[in-house]
C-alpha cells in the first residue's frame, strides 16, 4: 500500500477537509492558500488525484455556499 492510496484514509486530511469551510470563511483564501493550508494540516497531494479531487470539491462547495448563501 503506498502512501497515495492512503491519504483518503488519513485522519488528519479528512479532519483538513472538515474544517475547511470554516477556513475559508474567515480567512477569505484562495485555492492555492486553501491547498497550502491543508498541507500544513495533513501533508502535500498534489500528486493523489483522487485526493486533489476531494479537496477541490470541497473547496467549491465552500465558496458557493459562502457567496451565494
Amino acid at each position: 500500500m503506498t502512501n497515495k492510496t492512503m491519504l483518503l484514509t488519513d485522519s488528519s486530511f479528512l479532519q483538513a477537509l472538515d474544517a475547511l469551510p470554516a477556513f475559508l470563511l474567515v480567512n477569505d483564501v484562495d485555492l492555492d492558500m486553501a491547498y497550502d493550508w491543508v498541507c500544513d494540516q495533513s501533508r502535500p497531494f498534489a500528486h493523489d488525484e483522487k485526493a486533489f479531487d476531494l479537496f477541490y470539491d470541497v473547496y467549491q462547495e465552500a465558496q458557493d455556499s459562502c457567496y451565494f448563501s
